[in-house]
């Protein structure tokens, strides 16, 4: 029997960018499924009772939460394709340990740099660029952060890349000229089609940010 795989997700998110692209570079079809966060479906808080979110990858009736668990997950259960997590436990471990240190402060602080202004904002563009110049360090002279292949790291990171213009152009900064080893590592990334065809247009991920913006009365 074929498996059934579901995604619900929302497009701009880059948590669901991460699953999308793990079911790309293992060439699993899938059902997608469009949530509105505002109203959310029945499916959803079925199958993510506790934390109510996006994105929830289905596997035959059977549902997985948070995104760095899918994206091990996917890797764990279809073994016929090039793995993304390295087979050394040490590499493995240290993989694990970036995808971590990018979960826990790159999307907070990008936040601060779309949602907040002034001191606050300028304080969150300091921290964002710390943040990239340390992930550019471990990149090295590598083509990916997986080594030569693009592995879980890549994966995990490089959906926020659909976002760069949005912090770009709501702090007034050039992400390149600060950290241009990063943004030649992600145009690398994108021309592999399983990123390209997962990642939405940088200029529609600007228009959501916009309405936010408006939405929550940051001007």
């Amino acid at each position: 029997m074929a498996d059934e795989v579901i995604l619900l997700d929302f497009w701009p998110s880059p948590f669901g960018m991460r699953v999308r692209i793990a079911l790309a570079e293992k060439g699993i079809k899938y059902e997608y499924r469009e949530e509105d966060l505002r109203n959310k479906s029945p499916l959803l808080l079925q199958m993510n009772p506790i934390h109510k979110r996006i994105p929830v990858l289905v596997h035959n009736g059977k549902p997985i939460c948070e995104s760095l668990i899918q994206v091990q997950y996917i890797d764990e259960v279809w073994k016929d394709k090039a793995s993304l997590l390295p087979s050394d436990p040490y590499a493995r471990a240290q993989a694990r340990f970036w995808a971590d240190y990018v979960d826990k402060k790159i999307y907070d602080l990008e936040n601060k740099i779309w949602a907040s202004k002034g001191e606050e904002q300028e304080a969150g563009k300091k921290k964002f660029i710390e943040c990239l110049k340390v992930l550019e360090a471990e990149l090295g002279d590598k083509h990916y952060f997986g080594g030569s292949n693009l592995g879980y790291v890549d994966v995990v990171f490089v959906p926020f890349y659909s976002w760069f213009y949005a912090y770009e152009q709501c702090g007034n900064f050039s992400i390149e000229a600060e950290c241009p080893k990063i943004i030649a590592w992600a145009k690398r990334c994108m021309q592999k089609e399983s990123v390209s065809k997962s990642l939405p247009d940088h200029e529609k991920v600007y228009g959501f940010v916009l309405e936010l913006k408006k939405r929550f009365g940051i001007e």
